[in-house]
This record gives structure tokens, sequence and C-alpha cells, in this order.
């Protein structure tokens, strides 16, 4: 046997004997002092498994003769752990504990924004937190306020709490989806037009995910902080800096859009809004100006030249 498989096996023999019930002992009677019988599993593998104390070379050999009694086979093959659980599961009726599955991530509810929660949409009219060019919610839950932000990216999206509608001096949130096809909840702080990365992260609760050629998260963070240059405190109000664009490596870089959207006034976490920005392809028929020089032209070519 090679050392490579005498280890798979002892690295899968090792929860084996958490498996079963072990047997009491007892100082009074010889009967005893014998393993309880387990239904369905041999009698000597039952003494195996069911030993108070087995020691790991008698659990390393039960699971070397799960192994050779299967028919056939490939030795190599069997000696890796999801085999070897299909195998002594298949023998003796009990199945091998595995890792609890991973909850899937929630979609964004946009029905709440406004009610439960303050929404900022960035995008086509009527969009929703998997339709908008950018997306971003907030609502207080207890000491924290929970984030849920959005962007049709693969790179990074991210949130700004500024002073002033200007980048820089600015606590930053950002999602950013690496080679790995994590997202990972990190912490920035802008020095001008430049983001810096803070080693200390206020998020917590953090989760993200990489669909559809976009980046989304959910993360809290306390509303009150230590008074720190980085980090602001959410209670107080501030304007809030929508940006995303592409990752390298799992490192930001320049965002999609020269003018990322602001907005108009500071944000009050106390106070839930859902507020619609158009992006640019739509504020061009949508602004007054337009619309008064689209009138004019239409008069003018409707009444014609002197």
């Amino acid at each position: 046997m090679t050392r490579k498989r005498s280890q798979a096996l002892k690295k899968c023999a090792r929860p084996l004997s958490d498996l079963y019930p072990r047997a009491a002992r007892s100082s009074s009677t010889r009967e005893a002092r014998r393993p309880a019988a387990i239904p369905g599993l041999p009698g000597r593998s039952a003494a195996l498994v069911a030993r108070r104390s087995p020691p790991p070379r008698q659990i390393f050999r039960g699971i070397q003769a799960c192994t050779k009694s299967q028919p056939s086979g490939d030795p190599q093959a069997l000696a890796e752990c999801p085999a070897l659980c299909s195998c002594c599961q298949s023998l003796h009726g009990y199945p091998f504990p595995t890792a609890p599955p991973v909850d899937p991530f929630a979609k964004i509810r946009v029905d709440d924004c406004g009610k439960t929660k303050g929404c900022f949409r960035y995008g086509k009219p009527g969009c929703n937190a998997e339709t908008c060019d950018y997306f971003l919610s907030y609502r207080r839950i207890g000491a924290d306020v929970e984030f849920e932000l959005s962007a049709d990216t693969d790179g990074w999206v991210a949130v700004g709490f500024s002073s002033d509608k200007k980048m820089g001096g600015d606590d930053v949130m950002a999602c950013v989806h690496d080679d790995n096809g994590r997202v990972r909840i990190q912490h920035f702080y802008n020095v001008g037009q430049w983001a810096k990365e803070i080693q200390r992260n206020p998020a917590r609760d953090e989760e993200g995910v990489f669909e559809n050629n976009r980046v989304t998260c959910r993360f809290k963070r306390p509303v009150y902080v230590p008074r720190e240059e980085t980090i602001v405190d959410l209670h107080l109000s501030w304007y809030y800096l929508f940006a995303w664009g592409p990752a390298i490596q799992g490192s930001i870089t320049r965002h999609d859009i020269d003018s990322p959207p602001v907005s108009e006034r500071v944000v009050s976490i106390y106070k839930y809004e859902d507020i619609f920005m158009p992006s640019a392809a739509y504020q061009t028929f949508s602004s007054p100006f337009c619309l008064l020089l689209i009138v004019a032209l239409t008069f003018y070519l409707l009444m014609g030249t002197p």
C-alpha cells in the first residue's frame, strides 16, 4: 500500500470512532465490559467501532477490511474518502457524517424598499436588484445596519460615505469578486482619487455571490464605532457615493463610469426611501432642457420656415 493511500485511509478512519454509540464499561461483570451490539454490523466490525477508545491502528485495519470487501474497483480510487464513505455506508447502513449544506444567497427583496429599508436604484426605470446597473439597500437591525449591494459587473461594487459629494476622505465598503469565484467584503479609505485598503474591517455576517455577470453581497456593520478617521458613525447623515468596476486578480481598478452617481442629499439610516436615479442612457430624454428642445424642434418642423 502506498504512503499516499495510507494517509488517505487514516484521514477517513478518524471520524469512524465517533460514528457509532460507544458501549459503557462496567467493573462489576465481565459481560458489561463487552461492546454493545450494533444492528446490521458484523460482529468483528461492531466490536471495533463500538469499543470505548479504539486504537487508531484497529480503526485503520477496519477501514482496510472495508475496502478489500469490495468485489471490484480500483484500489487507489477506493482509498479516497468519498469512496470509503460510500463503501462503509453500503456495508453497514450507517451514513458517514457530512458537512452541513451551505445556505444559498437569499435574493434581495425590492418590494420592501421605502417601507422596511431604504433603496437606491440606478439604471433603467423600473429596474430591480437583478436588473439595475447599480442597487443598494440599507436597514437597521439592532445595533447594526445591514447593506445589500448589487451591480452589473464581474469585478466589484461599493458604497462610500462622504461628507461632500466628491471622492476623497471617504469611508468605503466594497464587495470584490476574486479569481477563485468568491465575493469578499473589504474596507477602503479614499485618499484623493485612490482607494486604500484598510485592514480594520467593520463588516460582519458577510455573504456574497457572483451570478449572471453580477456581483451581489450582503453584510452588516455597527451603527456606532470608536472615533477613527477611516470609519464613520452611521448614525450621522452622509452623502452616499455609488461605484462599481472591474477587478484584476481580486484587486479593484478604476470604476466603470467617469462620474459615478451620488445621492442628491445626505442619507439618514433612520429614514427609508426608495430613490431611483436614471442612468446616462435615460437622462438624455428626461431632462427639462432636452424636452424643451424637442418641443421647439417639433414646432419648427410643423410650422415650417417663413
